[in-house]
C-alpha cells in the first residue's frame, strides 16, 4: 500500500500501486480540485506538485509517488491567500475555472523556483491548455504573483471562503448585497 504525504498529511492508499495519482487523489482522498481533463498528459488540468515539481497526476502512479510530498490545489492555501491565487483573481485570469487548479499549481511551482520569471519562462512553465483563452492575462497574473511573493506589491483579495454576505460587502464593496427583484 503506497504511502506519501498529501497536503502535509501522511496518507496510505489501499489501492494498486499502478493506480494513477489523479484517481487516488480524486476518488480515495476526495481531493476533487485536481481535475481530469484528457488522461494522457496533454492538458495539465490534473497538475499537482510532487516534491516541488509540477507534474501531471494522470501520468504518475501512486507507486511512483510513494514516499514523496504531494501538494494539490487544496493544499496550496486553505484561504486562497497564495500569491498565485490572489493574482489570478486580481488579473481576471479565470474564466470557467476547470483548468485553473492545474495552472495555479504550475505557476506556484515556477514561483517557488524563481520569484521573478520572465514572459518566456512563464510560457514554458505553464503548459496547461485553457479553452477560455486567458493566456495573456495568465502571464500578467504570474508576473504579479511574483511581485507579491517578493513583497513588492499587495493585492486586495476577495474575502476568504465562509464569510457572511454582510461581512463580504463591507470587505469588498463590489460584492454589495442585492435585494430580491420582483
Amino acid at each position: 500500500m503506497p504511502r506519501m504525504t498529501v497536503n502535509e498529511r501522511p496518507v496510505e492508499f489501499a489501492l494498486d500501486p499502478a493506480t494513477p495519482l489523479l484517481w487516488a487523489l480524486r476518488d480515495a482522498a476526495n481531493l476533487t480540485g485536481t481535475k481530469y481533463g484528457c488522461g494522457v498528459g496533454d492538458c495539465g488540468a490534473c497538475m499537482v506538485m510532487v516534491d516541488g515539481a509540477a507534474l501531471r497526476s494522470c501520468l504518475v502512479t501512486i507507486g511512483e509517488a510513494e514516499g514523496r510530498n504531494v501538494v494539490t490545489i487544496e493544499g496550496l492555501s486553505r484561504d486562497r491567500s497564495h500569491p498565485v491565487q490572489q493574482a489570478l483573481v486580481a488579473e481576471q485570469a479565470i474564466q470557467c475555472g476547470f483548468c485553473t487548479p492545474g495552472i495555479a499549481i504550475a505557476a506556484a511551482a515556477l514561483l517557488a523556483r524563481n520569484f521573478a520569471p520572465g514572459e518566456e519562462e512563464i510560457k514554458a512553465a505553464i503548459p496547461n491548455l485553457c479553452r477560455c483563452g486567458v493566456y495573456p492575462r495568465l502571464v500578467r497574473a504570474i508576473e504579479r504573483a511574483g511581485r507579491v511573493a517578493r513583497r513588492e506589491e499587495l493585492i486586495a483579495a476577495a474575502p476568504a471562503p465562509g464569510i457572511g454576505v454582510e461581512d463580504a460587502a463591507r470587505a469588498v464593496p463590489a460584492l454589495g448585497r442585492t435585494e430580491s427583484r420582483r
